[in-house]
């Protein structure tokens, strides 16, 4: 049974389509049957992010039904299949965004997961996204602002019947001033199921057109987004012990003042 996921969030810039592209490849990892979709048709990344700047067919050709959806898909070396948008303005004329559940309903039966990358907030584009799937994780950052525009999309998703899986809290560096994880819970009144650490390993995954859980497994950004895939799929993930450094590199340490 192919699970339909929106990722969204009450505002852009908190990290949806990192999460799309690293949940989709994380999700690969444990044997699924993964398709990512952009669903952010006015302001797209996530071909941007897994390396598919201008790819000839796109969700604005399905959605203006000038090509068909198995020649939009497109294979990734980590082993998903991406459905990109166009990155151009031209493309946004004509493109009839309520059709986009249509596309996505179209799509059960040949994945396991379908990911949708919503865009922000709570337009017109938003819903759309959002109405295209069966449920929905929502992504914000530790602060009040983004943590309130993130209770929105909660009601939105409750108003629209669509089954909120919960919140995923990115780029948290446990400083004083971010809210909680038992705060976030409390406040948006849903369980929080990953808190993904600033990690500057992702620009750099993001510049080499790879998730980071594909370009730096170990990242710790890349094991908590492991463990929430695991998690989808009702497993549990423990990150591989460390090695312990041998003797000549513990001298070479010593030398170094580490």
């Amino acid at each position: 049974m192919t699970r339909l996921i929106v990722i969204t969030s009450g505002k852009g810039g908190v990290g949806k389509t990192t999460l799309t592209s690293n949940l989709a490849a994380a999700l690969t990892d444990f044997g699924q049957e993964v398709i990512a979709l952009d669903g952010n048709l006015t302001t797209p990344n996530l071909g941007i992010h897994v390396g598919l700047h201008l790819p000839k067919n796109t969700i604005h050709d399905v959605l203006k039904s000038e090509t068909r959806l198995r020649d939009a898909i497109y294979p990734h070396s980590y082993g998903f299949g991406v459905i990109p948008a166009s990155l151009g303005l031209n493309d946004l004329k004509d493109v009839d965004i309520t059709r986009l559940p249509e596309v996505t309903f179209s799509l059960l039966g040949r994945a396991d997961y379908v990911i949708v990358d919503s865009s922000a907030g709570i337009g017109k584009e938003a819903l759309s996204a959002l109405s295209a799937g069966d449920e929905t994780i929502i992504v914000t950052n530790p602060n009040l602002p983004a943590v309130a525009d993130a209770l929105k999309m909660v009601k939105l998703a409750e108003k629209t019947e669509i089954n909120v899986l919960g919140v995923v809290v990115n780029r948290v560096t446990g400083e004083e001033h971010e809210l909680t994880k038992h705060q976030i819970s409390d406040l948006l009144g849903v369980p929080v199921l990953a808190e993904v650490p600033e990690d500057n390993s992702i620009p750099h995954s993001i510049s080499q057109k790879q998730p980071l859980v594909a370009y730096n497994p170990e990242a710790p950004a890349s094991i908590e987004i492991k463990k929430l895939a695991a998690n989808l799929t009702g497993r549990k993930y423990e990150p591989p012990p460390k090695e312990k450094p041998g003797f000549f590199s513990r001298v070479l340490n010593l030398f170094r003042g580490s």
